[in-house]
């Protein structure tokens, strides 16, 4: 039997003499159980967001990337690529042509991203699930077409339903400028709306999806590109590693092969960060509400004074006696972390479910969106087991330096 623990769980459970005692540890246990919960469920939450976001951004990036380690363009030709339609995990590949343009559009100017997509884009691209207006179609019978971001698109003022087009304006690559004359130096094609996207503002706003062709003849390229985009399906992050590590091997230092987290290396550093802090700013929180357990603590070892004067003279050890103090203190933590953790994944499950908290104005989801994930679960209750059991310590640590001070004579 473990005696320590036998006695701290009877004096937890056992009336107290001052009723005072049992309402602050039920105020402690009831304030780290709200503590836990709150930070299971906003860690959820930000889960949610977070593969949210992610998945949104999938629509746009690909899983890998393919681009020239120097310069802009490059021709995508050899053994490699070759390789590549062989692995069953790639769903697709294709090609792009991408560069900062200046655009028009019925006397309105803009620069904007200009993105010139292949027939194997148009066919697959995961943006027709994002279409606001009109269709994801950048070809009707010889007629180039353009899909465009919703920030961009009103702007701009563009609308599928007109027949007005987009002009896009590049400087030549292969003639002078003109002083006399500088419209000769300049290339221009136009391509036609047919649709609108939504992804989020920072793409919405800038980007501009057009065949390849026209962006070659704007760019005067013949097959360059500048990223060959490799999607995958339902594949895992060990075999995207795996096939990133053959594309480099294949293809050597003059290109780099990028996945979604290297494509976007600030935004995902950047909610990583934001998790964490989080996380810290509720543990802090979790911190004073454990101080509670510091004041029944010292009030219960006040109450026992003549149990551990019992204890010593049955030969009870000053070890022991923190121990029990310890364990005392640590289980009041505990009751809170699990009554906590019940509630917090308990509510987690039922909004992921039910989803009957609902998201503000018109947002693209109707309810807040939760994905627990047991990794968090676990750093919670590691924190607060740590937390509750450090705190613990204080009182008893603090009683026993009082205890061994000689007396004043």
């Amino acid at each position: 039997m473990n005696l320590p623990l036998f006695i701290a769980r009877r004096y937890l459970f056992a009336r107290k003499s001052h009723n005072v005692i049992n309402i602050i540890s039920a105020i402690s246990a009831v304030g780290m159980a709200i503590g836990t919960a709150a930070l299971i469920i906003i860690l959820s939450v930000y889960n949610g967001f977070d593969s949210l976001v992610k998945s949104m951004l999938g629509n746009v990036e690909p899983e890998l990337l393919i681009t020239p380690a120097e310069g802009k363009v490059f021709i995508p030709e050899g053994e490699v690529y070759d390789w590549i339609y062989e692995q069953e995990s790639v769903r697709s590949m294709c090609t792009v042509l991408q560069e900062n343009v200046f655009i028009s559009y019925d006397g309105r100017q803009s620069v904007a991203k200009a993105k010139g997509v292949d027939t194997i884009y148009e066919e697959e691209s995961p943006l027709k699930d994002h279409i606001r207006r009109g269709e994801f179609s950048l070809h009707r019978g010889d007629v180039p077409q353009t899909v465009v971001g919703a920030g961009l698109a009103y702007n701009l003022g563009i609308n599928p339903k007109f027949i007005a087009p987009v002009e896009m304006y590049f400087p030549s690559r292969t003639r002078n400028i003109s002083l006399s004359n500088p419209a000769a130096s300049i290339e221009s094609v136009k391509v036609y709306p047919s649709g609108v996207f939504s992804i989020n503002n920072e793409i919405d706003n800038e980007l501009l999806i057009v065949p390849i062709e026209k962006m070659r003849e704007l760019l005067e390229y013949d097959d360059e590109v500048s990223a060959v985009e490799l999607r995958m399906t339902g594949a895992s992050s060990k075999e995207i590693k795996r096939v990133k590590k053959g594309i480099e091997e294949r293809l050597g230092p003059s290109f780099k092969v990028s996945d979604r987290f290297e494509q976007n290396t600030a935004l995902y550093k950047m909610m990583k960060y934001e998790k964490a802090s989080i996380y810290l700013i509720l543990i802090f929180v979790i911190i004073i509400i454990a101080f509670n357990i510091f004041g029944s603590l010292s009030m219960l070892i006040i109450e026992k004074r003549g149990d551990i004067m019992t204890f010593r003279s049955m030969g009870a050890t000053d070890r022991l006696l923190k121990r029990i103090f310890v364990l005392e203190g640590w289980l009041i933590s505990l009751l809170g972390m699990a009554a906590g953790l019940v509630l917090g994944i308990g509510f987690a499950l039922l909004q992921q479910h039910f989803g009957f908290i609902k998201m503000p104005g018109n947002f693209i989801i109707q309810a807040y969106p939760v994905i627990i994930s047991w990794k968090d679960v676990l750093i919670t209750a590691a924190g607060v087991a740590a937390i509750g059991y450090l705190i613990a310590l204080l009182p008893v640590a603090s009683f026993y330096r009082k205890e061994e001070k000689p007396s004043n004579p």
